[in-house]
């Protein structure tokens, strides 16, 4: 990243699904911060620290979880989110249910949890307009940045990882607070 671009990196404040408050850095509209694995998704040799990136416009949050065995280590978990602030000031990633599985070998990905999403529908914990509004952001993540009509197992993604991430792939974010606080309502 160069000089330019790193003074242009705001500090933030994410509060985390797990209970966490994680320090992060925004570029643009782009968040990047970390994320302690819990012990109980811990697995032996995997990673303790996952970096997670949302792309708000596109209602989106990615990671490369670290504690992944094969054959899906490498790969990128995708969840369909939206953003709040709470009091605190914080970002509040709010998971939608709806999530993608890129692997890492191949151009395949699968979309996970319809059900869940559809039970959170059926409740009215998700709202008909939101439903709408995820099924089309999962459509237009699939069309801008997986799917390329005709393309073979071999060839590489239109955009993924998407480039607006690229830039804070590896910077470094500020120390983070291990502490578990109070949920976001």
């Amino acid at each position: 990243m160069d000089t330019a671009a790193a003074h242009a990196l705001e500090q933030v404040t994410v509060w985390h699904r797990s209970g966490q408050e994680c320090r992060g850095v925004r570029l643009g509209s782009v968040i990047a911060y970390d994320v302690r694995i819990l012990p109980e998704y811990r697995i032996e040799g995997g990673g303790e620290i996952d970096r997670c990136f949302v792309l708000p416009d596109e209602g989106i949050q990615l990671r490369r979880p670290t504690n992944w065995a094969p054959p899906l280590a490498g790969g990128w978990y995708i969840d369909l989110v939206e953003l709040d602030t709470d009091e605190q000031g914080r970002i509040v990633v709010r998971d939608l249910d709806v999530d993608l599985v890129v692997h890492p070998v191949g151009r395949r990905y699968e979309i996970l949890d319809l059900d869940e999403f559809a039970d959170a529908m059926e409740s009215g914990t998700i709202s008909q307009d939101t439903g709408l509004r995820v099924l089309r952001q999962t459509q237009r993540f699939i069309d801008r940045h997986l799917l390329e009509r005709g393309a073979g197992p071999e060839d590489a993604w239109p955009d993924f990882p998407p480039a607006a991430i690229r830039p804070l792939l590896d910077v470094p974010l500020p120390d983070q607070d291990t502490s578990a606080g109070t949920v976001p309502r």
